[in-house]
């Protein structure tokens, strides 16, 4: 059977690999792309922004009629999903790139470094529809998740705090959706300010009281008074974690309560009805 290769259907197929210092490099099989060409980082349009942040990077040769853009640790993206294109020429239609071997072996370990502030990621993925993107994310700080353990009735998280401390006065909250309720646990803090593991009981949201929260979303208020840090984890080379990492719900007072990770790979609890 004949198969069809790149050249002859226009796919361009990008290699993708990202390094220790932060930076990403593109390297398409083009032997002669025309000065004015470019690799086009734009951002998908958001509900509120009419006019989405774009990045262009300059083409260099790479041996091999291959050429390389590179994205460098700084400036950072905006947070949010930035799909790639090739521009050949000024006033050329941007052409979107295919994903190809995607090199993220230097992400793995990610969380094992303590990141100041701001923490800026950016993890290159394929998406569905077998394009190149990156998932950007960039916040005053962050608490990267390590383990969660659901066992009986509650859930125990364990996670490190990135771009700021924790104080005695540290409290996680869990926040219902759009319905203004709000729970406190008082998490216990390593020595060393980063470090904090927190247990949440599942009857505390299924709303044996009375409330009727359907999501509680999760974040650490690292001192009294300081603006709550989202607890996930986006510090590795999964761009999205929802559908893969599922965890198990268990039976609260007739109501199922499980953790999940959100789109943005936030942490969060869901409550429902069984059946």
């Amino acid at each position: 059977m004949r198969t069809t290769s790149d050249k002859e259907t226009g796919v361009i197929r990008v290699t993708c690999v990202a390094h220790a210092d932060g930076s990403l490099t593109f390297d398409l099989p083009l032997s002669s792309p025309g000065s004015a060409a470019h690799l086009l980082l734009k951002a998908r349009p958001r509900k509120g922004v009419p006019d989405p942040a774009a990045r262009r990077l300059p083409l260099e040769a790479a041996g091999g009629d291959r050429v390389r853009a590179v994205l460098d640790p700084v400036p950072a993206l905006e947070e949010g999903r930035w799909d790639t294109f090739l521009v050949r020429e000024p006033d050329a239609v941007p052409e979107q790139l295919t994903a190809g071997p995607l090199d993220l072996r230097v992400l793995v370990d990610g969380a094992c470094l303590d990141r100041p502030s701001p923490v800026a990621v950016r993890i290159p993925y394929r998406a569905l529809d077998g394009f190149l993107a990156v998932r950007a994310w960039l916040r005053p700080a962050h608490a990267e998740t390590d383990r969660i353990a659901v066992a009986g009735h509650a859930t125990t998280v364990t996670a490190r705090l990135h771009g700021t401390e924790l104080s005695e006065s540290a409290v996680v909250r869990l926040r219902g959706r759009g319905r203004g309720a709000e729970r406190t646990v008082r998490p216990s803090t390593a020595g060393d300010g980063r470090g904090f593991t927190f247990t949440v009981g599942h009857a505390e949201l299924a709303g044996g009281d009375g409330t009727d929260v359907r999501y509680w979303d999760v974040d650490v208020v690292p001192a009294a008074g300081a603006a709550p840090v989202r607890v996930g984890r986006v510090l590795d080379d999964v761009a999205d974690r929802k559908q893969s990492f599922v965890y198990p719900a268990t039976n609260a007072g007739g109501r199922l309560v499980r953790p999940y990770y959100t789109v943005d790979n936030d942490l969060s609890f869901e409550v429902t009805d069984p059946g």
